[in-house]
């Protein structure tokens, strides 16, 4: 069955260097209120790996973003889509990255968490942001953490994802 979905508000520290953008969470996501809720999803274990952090729960995830002057959003304000799939996603509407940029200056590198997310940033957000925003954004995908992304082991993934740590 086709659903109507609507992302959540970003996950931000006061001052972010750096955004990590999704697609549109999923239906477990959704139902839960909650980034990456999907536990066979290694977004939070590569974030809690990566930071040394914990991150058994929400509060202590959306900690990790804040306390390393990250965001966490998605491309996506809405969509319809059947299921979790990227693949299912129609009708999209892209978030508003124009103010968020803004507002969030400081925001030099956005990492996207698999392919679909980079594709939709490019083609619904990029060509409407100000010269001035874009010129300072580097923009790199990485692996989804995605469990339909099992092809790439967990190691390869962490390490690939070191870039956040903007090192």
């Amino acid at each position: 069955m086709t659903q109507s979905a609507v992302s959540f508000p970003p996950i931000a520290a006061p001052c972010p260097r750096a955004l990590i953008l999704g697609s549109m969470p999923g239906v477990k996501s959704l139902q839960e209120n909650q980034y990456y809720a999907h536990p066979r999803n290694s977004f939070w274990q590569i974030m809690g790996a990566l930071f040394n952090a914990p991150v058994s729960s929400y509060a202590q995830r959306r900690a990790l973003i804040k306390g390393n002057a990250l965001a966490l959003w998605d491309v996506l304000k809405s969509c319809t889509r059947r299921g979790s799939l990227d693949s299912n996603i129609r009708n999209a509407e892209a978030n508003d990255f124009a103010a968020f940029l803004k507002k969030h200056a400081g925001i030099t590198r956005i990492s996207f968490n698999g392919a679909t997310a980079e594709k939709e940033f490019k083609k619904r957000v990029w060509p409407h942001l100000p010269e001035g925003v874009a010129a300072r954004l580097e923009l790199k995908r990485l692996p989804s953490t995605s469990p339909a992304h099992a092809s790439m082991n967990m190691a390869r993934k962490q390490k690939e994802w070191m870039i956040v740590k903007g090192k």
